[in-house]
C-alpha cells in the first residue's frame, strides 16, 4: 500500500501500481468522468500514469485549470492530426501542442488549407469522435521509434533530439498513431464540441530559415454551451483589436516603405501619446525623479561593458562601423544612466539618485512577431533608474509599487483582481545570467522579503530574470486575454559593480550603490495598445484626442460655434467643430463612432439663449447649459481622471 495526498489535505491508502484514473473512480465515478490529468508531485501526468509510491496528487477536470484543459484539447489535436491524415495522406506531421486558449497543429503540406478543406477537416473530426476510439500508450527504442516513424521526417528529428535514455512515448488511437509525450485522454469520444479557427504559415521550429508549414489553430470544449460563449468573446476580441481602433479613430499607421515594425503616430495618436508621457513625467517629478536625454545609438563597447553584449546582442540591430568606431542602436538605456551617475562623486546623503528618461530603443523583432503598436521595432520607454544605498533598498521598491498602483488602479480604474505579481528568478541554466551567486541569492531573498513584508500575494517564476538581477514583474490580464509584463521593478546589483559606481558613506570610505530598474507604463507604445484594448477605444476624457466637438445644426448658428470653439481653446480644452453640411443625426452617429467624450448640439435656441446642449457617450443627453457651466463640468472630471 501507498499513501497519497489529495489537494484538501486527505490521505488515502491505497494499492501500490493503481493509475490516477483508477484511483479517480476510488473517489468518485462522477470525478473519473471528467477527469483529464493528474499532477503527482507538482508534475503533469496521464491518467493511465501508476503511483508507486507514496506521493501528492491532484487530478484535474476541464473546469479546474489550465493543465486540465491543456490535456483535453491536446487529446483534440490529436484527432485533429487524423482527420487530416485521413483527408490528405501526403501530409507530414510536425507538432500539435496546446496552448493557452485551445491547440494548434503544424503540417507539411503541398497546398495551404482553404475553406473547404478546413469544413471537410471539420467534419471528419466529429466523425472520429463519434467513432469514440480508445487512446492507448505505449513506448518503444530508439531504433523502434525511427522505424516506426520512418514517413515522417519531423518526427524523427523530434526523436534525434531526445537525449538517450529519454522515454520515447507514442500515443494510437485507431488507425493514427503519434510521437507524443501526453497527456491524453481515454478515449476520442470523451470530446464534445470543436471548432477550427484559423490557419497560417508557421516556420519549422519558429526559425525563418526553415521550411514554412501550414499550421491551423483550433479549441474543443467539454459543452456545446462553453464553445458559443468563446466563440462571442472572439467576437468582442475582434472589436477590441487595437490595430482596427488605430484605423478607425486614425491613430497610428504603418508603410512597407517605412518597414515593419515601424509605425507612425497620427496627430490624435500623437496626441494620446505625448499627454500620456506627460502625465507619467510629472508623477516621476513630484517624487524626485531627474529626467535626462541620452543617445539612441553608443559604441559596441558601452554594452560589453554592461554585460548587454554577451546576453543581449542576438536582439539587437546589425553594427554600424563609422571612422574607429563600431555603433548599434541601443536596446536598453540603463548603461548610459549608468555613466550619468557616474560624473560627479556621490554622497551618501544624495542617494537616492533617481535619473529617469522617456527613451526611445531598439530591439531586432523578427518581421513575423511584429504587430501594430504592441510588439515593434522602436519604442519609447518609461524608464528609470534608482541609485540607492542598501539600508534604503526595501522603502524605494516600496515607492515604486505604490506609484504602479497609483496609476493603474487610481488613475486609469483598471480592475485588481486582472493583475498579479511574479517574482521573476533565474533558471538553472546559470550560464545565461551574470555569474555571481551571492548577489544572486541576496537580490532575490530581499525582493521576496520585501513582497512579503507589503503582505503582497505573488508567484514566483524561473526563468523570468533580467540577465543581471532577479525582478518584480505586474502581470496583467488584459480584455483579450493575453498575460502581459507592462510595470515591472528590478533589482541590480551587478550593473553597479561592472561600471565602478561608488558613493562616500558616513565613514568616508567608498561604498557601492544597488540599482532599481523600474518602468511603470512600459512602453508609451505597449501601453497605448493595452489602454485602446481595455476600453475599445473609449478613452477618459483626459487622454481622448478630441474632447469636444461642436455640431451645429445648421449654417446659421456657424458664427457661434466659432466662439464656442475659441473659447473652449482658450481652456485648454481639444475641441472640434463639425462645419460640414449634414444633418445633426449623421454628425451625431459619426461622433460616437469616433469615441468622441462631449458633443455640443448648437441650434437657434442655444445660439439665442448663448447655451449648449450636451450630449455624451454615457448619458446621451446630458441636458441644455451655460458654456461656464459646462466647462467647469469637464474640467473637474479631467482633474479627477474620472
Amino acid at each position: 500500500m501507498i499513501k497519497v495526498t489529495l489537494k484538501d489535505g486527505t490521505n488515502l491508502e491505497v494499492e501500490k501500481g493503481i493509475s490516477i484514473l483508477n484511483l479517480a473512480k476510488k473517489i468518485s465515478e462522477g470525478l473519473a468522468r471528467v477527469a483529464t490529468c493528474g499532477i503527482v508531485n507538482g508534475e503533469v501526468k496521464d491518467l493511465r500514469y501508476e503511483l508507486n509510491e507514496d506521493c501528492s496528487l491532484t487530478i484535474e477536470t476541464f473546469e479546474s485549470s489550465l493543465e486540465g484543459k491543456k490535456a483535453y484539447w491536446h487529446t483534440t489535436s490529436h484527432v485533429m492530426a487524423q482527420a487530416i491524415k485521413r483527408l490528405f495522406p501526403n501530409a507530414k506531421l510536425a507538432i500539435g501542442p496546446a496552448i493557452e486558449e485551445g491547440f494548434y497543429y503544424d503540417f507539411d503540406i503541398e497546398n495551404p488549407f482553404t475553406d473547404e478543406d478546413k469544413e471537410k477537416i471539420e467534419a471528419e473530426m466529429k466523425k472520429i469522435i463519434k467513432e469514440n476510439l480508445e487512446i492507448e500508450k505505449f513506448s518503444l527504442s530508439k531504433k523502434e521509434a525511427l522505424e516506426l516513424m520512418k514517413d515522417e521526417p519531423y518526427k524523427q528529428e523530434l526523436i534525434n533530439d531526445l537525449k538517450e535514455g529519454e522515454e520515447i512515448s507514442f500515443y494510437k488511437q485507431g488507425e493514427f498513431i503519434d510521437l507524443c509525450a501526453g497527456p491524453h485522454l481515454e478515449s476520442t469520444g470523451k470530446i464534445k464540441s470543436i471548432k477550427l479557427l484559423s490557419s497560417s504559415g508557421a516556420y519549422w521550429r519558429g526559425d525563418e530559415h526553415n521550411k514554412m508549414l501550414q499550421r491551423i489553430y483550433a479549441i474543443s470544449f467539454p459543452k456545446a454551451s462553453q464553445l458559443d460563449e468563446y466563440m462571442q468573446i472572439l467576437e468582442d476580441r475582434k472589436a477590441r483589436d487595437h490595430r482596427k481602433i488605430g484605423k478607425d479613430l486614425d491613430l497610428f499607421m504603418t508603410h512597407p516603405l517605412v518597414g515593419a515594425g515601424l509605425p507612425m503616430y497620427l496627430p490624435n495618436g500623437a496626441t494620446i501619446r505625448r499627454i500620456l508621457e506627460r502625465y507619467i513625467q510629472d508623477k516621476e517629478l513630484k517624487m524626485g525623479y531627474e529626467h535626462v536625454y541620452t543617445p539612441s545609438l553608443a559604441t559596441t563597447e558601452l554594452y560589453k561593458t554592461s554585460g548587454h553584449w554577451d546576453h543581449y546582442k542576438d536582439d539587437m540591430f546589425p553594427i554600424m562601423k563609422m571612422d574607429n568606431e563600431e555603433l548599434v542602436l541601443r536596446p536598453m538605456n540603463c548603461p548610459h544612466h549608468m555613466l550619468i551617475y557616474k560624473n560627479s562623486l556621490r554622497s551618501y546623503k544624495d542617494l537616492p539618485i533617481k535619473i529617469a528618461e522617456l527613451a526611445h530603443d531598439f530591439r531586432y523583432e523578427n518581421s513575423g512577431a511584429v504587430c501594430g503598436l504592441e510588439r515593434v521595432r522602436q519604442m519609447c520607454q518609461n524608464d528609470s533608474h534608482l541609485f540607492v544605498r542598501p539600508d534604503q533598498i526595501k522603502e524605494e521598491v516600496g515607492k515604486v509599487l505604490n506609484l504602479i498602483f497609483e496609476v493603474y488602479l487610481k488613475d486609469f480604474g483598471f480592475a485588481r483582481e486582472n493583475f498579479a505579481f511574479r517574482l521573476s528568478l533565474r533558471s538553472k541554466e546559470k550560464e545565461k545570467y551574470i555569474d555571481n551567486d551571492e548577489m544572486w541569492e541576496t537580490a532575490e531573498s530581499q525582493l521576496r522579503e520585501i513582497l512579503k513584508d507589503l503582505n503582497i500575494d505573488f508567484y514566483e517564476a524561473e526563468g523570468e530574470a533580467a540577465f543581471y538581477g532577479p525582478k518584480i514583474d505586474i502581470q496583467i490580464k488584459t480584455a483579450l486575454g493575453h498575460d502581459v509584463t507592462i510595470p515591472t521593478c528590478q533589482l541590480d546589483f551587478a550593473l553597479p559593480e561592472r561600471f565602478d559606481l561608488s558613493y562616500i558613506g558616513e565613514d568616508g570610505q567608498k561604498h557601492r550603490p544597488v540599482v532599481i530598474h523600474r518602468a511603470i507604463l512600459g512602453t508609451s507604445d505597449r501601453f497605448i495598445s493595452f489602454l485602446l484594448e481595455e476600453t475599445k477605444g473609449n478613452l477618459p476624457l483626459w487622454l481622448a484626442p478630441i474632447q469636444i466637438k461642436i455640431l451645429p445644426i445648421s449654417e446659421k448658428q456657424h458664427e457661434y460655434c466659432k466662439k464656442l470653439q475659441e473659447e473652449l481653446q482658450k481652456e485648454g480644452l481639444r475641441v472640434k467643430f463639425d462645419s460640414r453640411n449634414e444633418k445633426i443625426g449623421y454628425k451625431i452617429r459619426e461622433a460616437q463612432m469616433e469615441k468622441i467624450p462631449y458633443m455640443l448640439v448648437i441650434g437657434d435656441k442655444e445660439k439665442e439663449n448663448e447655451e449648449v446642449t450636451v450630449r455624451s457617450r454615457r448619458e446621451t443627453d446630458a441636458g441644455t447649459m451655460k458654456m461656464k457651466d459646462f466647462i467647469s463640468k469637464i474640467k473637474t472630471e479631467i482633474e479627477n481622471k474620472e
